[in-house]
């Protein structure tokens, strides 16, 4: 008999974390490495869950595949590692009554591009080979964030074997996967390919993952499992510390029982303990065959109702526009940029452009200052939000409060490594990059958070993303935005280009694309300027005839500034020709400056008629 032929009349258990256990008796490295190095550790763990009333146990496989061993050195010893867990289980279950499962865990996180699917799906058929190989009793697929990366995996291992499939998924809010999608909806897609017993693992306490199930009616032909943490963890010298109340656990499991589930075990912070409590509260409990689950209303979404304003991409989809961008000063009299800022749109600008400590050195925040300009003289700001300074919980805050003041309009970008900043010591964060915010902004415009829970309004942020033509293969930039255009990217902000020769390719490469593209512009000072822009600054090259023509100059701070004002109205033409968006840069506060080539702008626009093609 089989332990899914068990599970028609009676709840099982399971075990409980392996890595917990260990660390508890010393260990703290590959913990998967120790299946050849010290396997009588490995032994003692599936001893112990024995003895403590396990009836299902899992190889010490979870990390044992190309990716997660490639951290240490031995991606090579895949198939060893796999082959010498099973041994180690089936000796400690023999003659016992215990089954086996060969565990494979996921391997992303919120890092969805980290790894990509071809490379993961490489990764699983190498590690379920070699568990194949072996006398395993089913699968135990587990601690997966990524669903689509779960469906994928469970299709080939369904495809590749008959025997039984135990499927999890782990949430960060209740009852939701990430996107929103519905616990209901997710364990039942799962038993539609192929997996026989369904449920979660990790993330999550007894008392959230409860929750989690209560609106989740019985599958027909799949069962239930639920394998919680111990606790909340708490973060106690450098490391994350459970909570131990094994009664509390046992107490929990009988109403798991009760949501209908037939498979309960434990993971992070379970020992032992957490075990034999469930096993003494449990074991051998017949399951229920009925469960009423009561109709969910569905909420009524806040539509957030943005003002009269057209966004910028519609804007640009219908006439010329000019956005300009004005750093935020680095000291604290923020004066001129207010100043700048009303002038700015006294000249007629679509938006004030706001980076987000561009190169990586402090400066007075750009959401405090567009709310200021917004609030007291009207003006439209545009805030770039950089993935180097935030966390995603800090990323996701940062756009509820944009969202709150009625700001709409931002930028997404991965940012400038602090290594360039004025603290190169300081930490980049990049949780996510430029991809992974652009889909988070989207999502929100959805009503849903990073983590699937309805944010009870939606968003409607028009969202930029950055182009950079300036690079020796323009076909690859060219992908790039059209890769940002499948997460969601509603119009593009180029770096500063000084050719008017890029200027024409540009259009040549990107005229298939439908997003308005706005091109950067922006006018030289000096020719110390525009050397360290040319030699330092990643992302802009200048010509060598405009280096040699600021060259000239390069005694004259005015007639410099006269020369850089010009060449900037001779590209200006040239972007007039082609694109309906400039995107003009302000050089150190100077906005006297881009006042004057917005006037151009506009002069153009008035004087000439429109081009017959333009990028959208």
């Amino acid at each position: 008999m089989g332990f899914l032929e068990e599970m028609k009349t009676r709840t099982l258990i399971g075990d409980g974390a392996t890595g917990t256990f260990l660390y508890l008796k010393g260990l703290d490295r590959c913990f998967e490495e120790l299946n050849i190095s010290d396997p009588q550790k490995v032994r003692d763990v599936h001893n112990a869950y024995i003895e403590a009333g396990s009836e299902v146990i899992q190889t010490n496989t979870y990390a044992a595949n190309k990716i997660k061993l490639a951290r240490y050195g031995l991606e090579d010893q895949t198939d060893l590692f796999n082959k010498s867990a099973v041994q180690l289980a089936k000796s400690a279950a023999a003659d016992k009554n215990v089954y086996v499962l060969g565990t494979l865990g996921g391997i992303r996180g919120f890092q969805k591009r980290a790894q990509s699917l071809e490379e993961i799906e490489e990764s699983f058929k190498e590690q379920l080979d070699s568990l194949l190989n072996t006398e395993i009793d089913g699968l135990l697929l587990e601690t997966y964030y990524d669903f689509e990366e779960l469906t994928r995996c469970l299709t080939i291992a369904r495809k590749a074997t008959n025997l039984p499939i135990v499927s999890h998924v782990s949430l960060d809010e209740v009852g939701v996967l990430h996107g929103g999608l519905p616990l209901g909806d997710a364990l039942s897609a799962l038993q539609d390919l192929g997996a026989d017993v369904v449920g979660m693992n990790c993330r999550m306490g007894p008392f959230h993952m409860l929750q989690s199930y209560e609106d989740v009616p019985l599958l027909d032909k799949a069962y239930f499992s639920a394998y919680p943490n111990a606790s909340l963890p708490d973060y106690i010298d450098g490391r994350l510390v459970y909570q131990t109340n094994p009664q509390y656990f046992g107490e929990s499991a009988k109403s798991f029982v009760r949501e209908g589930v037939r498979l309960i075990g434990g993971c992070c912070g379970t020992t032992p303990d957490h075990i034999r409590a469930v096993s003494n509260a449990v074991k051998g409990k017949e399951p229920i065959k009925v469960k009423h689950v009561k109709a969910k209303q569905r909420k009524n979404i806040t539509v957030f109702h943005k003002d009269n304003k057209e966004s910028l991409q519609e804007i640009t989809l219908r006439r010329k526009s000019v956005i300009v961008e004005l750093d935020p000063p680095k000291k604290l009299n923020v004066d001129d940029f207010i100043e700048g800022s009303k002038k700015l749109k006294e000249a007629g600008v679509d938006a004030v452009t706001l980076a987000d400590n561009s190169l990586a050195s402090p400066r007075v925040c750009n959401l405090s200052l567009a709310s200021i300009i917004k609030s007291q003289h009207d003006v439209r700001p545009l805030v770039h939000i950089t993935c180097r300074d935030r966390n995603l919980i800090g990323l996701q805050s940062h756009l509820m409060g944009l969202h709150t003041l009625g700001i709409d309009q931002v930028l997404a970008v991965t940012g400038d490594p602090t290594k360039i900043g004025d603290f190169p010591g300081a930490t980049s964060v990049y949780d996510l990059a430029s991809f992974d915010l652009i889909r988070l902004i989207k999502q929100m415009n959805k009503g849903v958070s990073f983590s699937g829970k309805d944010l009870g309004a939606q968003t409607n942020f028009a969202v930029g993303a950055a182009f950079n033509p300036n690079v020796k293969h323009l076909e690859q930039a060219v992908k790039r935005m059209e890769k940002k255009l499948e997460y969601g990217a509603d119009y593009f902000l180029s770096q500063p280009v000084y050719s008017k020769e890029q200027i024409k390719k540009i259009y040549e490469a990107t005229k298939h694309i439908k997003a308005p593209i706005y091109i950067g512009i922006m006018p030289l000072t000096s020719s110390k300027n525009a050397e360290f822009l040319h030699n330092e600054v990643p992302g802009i090259k200048l010509t060598d005839e405009t280096r040699e023509r600021m060259a000239r100059l390069s005694n004259d701070k005015i007639a410099s500034q006269n020369e850089g004002v010009q060449m900037a109205k001779e590209l200006i033409d040239e972007v007039h020709r082609y694109f309906n968006g400039l995107y003009l840069i302000t050089p150190f506060l100077r906005y006297e400056m881009t006042i004057e080539l917005t006037n151009y702008w506009t002069s153009l626009t008035n004087v000439l008629s429109p081009p017959k093609k333009v990028s959208y």
